[in-house]
């Protein structure tokens, strides 16, 4: 399944999961931690150890080196 990853306020990439993908994994693919972001999809954040079920999701930095 191909995502569409939307890093707010800085980039969006194209990123392949598989079926037993989660949103952590997605996040990993975007060089960024899960520790560091919340994952939200349709506007409500997920848990990052849910499997992957949308085609679109938003990634909100919670923080930002300076």
């Amino acid at each position: 399944m191909n995502v569409t990853v939307e890093v707010v306020g800085e980039e969006t990439s194209e990123v392949a999961v598989g079926d037993d993908g989660t949103y952590a994994d997605l996040v990993r693919a975007v060089d960024l931690s899960p520790h560091e972001v919340t994952v939200l999809v349709d506007g409500r954040p997920v848990p990052e150890d849910q499997p992957v079920e949308a085609d679109r999701v938003k990634v909100l930095r919670l923080i930002k080196g300076g």
